[in-house]
């Protein structure tokens, strides 16, 4: 292909990455504000596992808090960008590991989110890992 081809499917990549990312990020910040800012009671309302256990609740909410902010902010600032790709391995790891406990737990109607920010988050780790990495300052 020519480079003149080439720079449409860039373009289009960086803004489907870059779009990817500030959605992943929104979502988990907000999750992660939630688990740590939510009453138990309230949050066992919405996320029934928190009541039986609530000591998993901060490392969850700290952990997706870091990933929100790490899947857009090195890249963003261009300042370690490569960290963006170890947020998102971090956050697939969450992912997974998530979706087997609600498997474990008999809650399989959460699995569905959990793989579709699996998949989102791969896009993101390979985006920023080889297709299109953001260089440093």
């Amino acid at each position: 292909m020519s480079t003149a081809t080439l720079a449409p499917r860039r373009h289009l990549l960086g803004l489907g990455l870059w779009t990817v990312q500030t959605l992943l990020a929104l979502f988990f910040i907000y999750a992660g504000f939630t688990k740590l800012a939510t009453p138990a009671d309230q949050l066992a309302a919405m996320m029934p596992w928190t009541a039986d256990h609530p000591r998993l609740v901060p490392v969850t909410g700290i952990a997706d808090l870091l990933g929100g902010i790490g899947i857009l902010l090195p890249s963003l600032t261009r300042i370690q960008p490569r960290l963006t790709v170890l947020a998102a391995a971090g956050i697939i790891l969450l992912q997974v590991l998530a979706l087997l406990f609600h498997l474990t737990r008999g809650e399989a109607a959460v699995v569905p989110m959990n793989m579709v920010l699996v998949t989102l988050t791969a896009f993101v780790l390979w985006g920023r890992g080889r297709a299109l990495p953001v260089q440093p300052r």
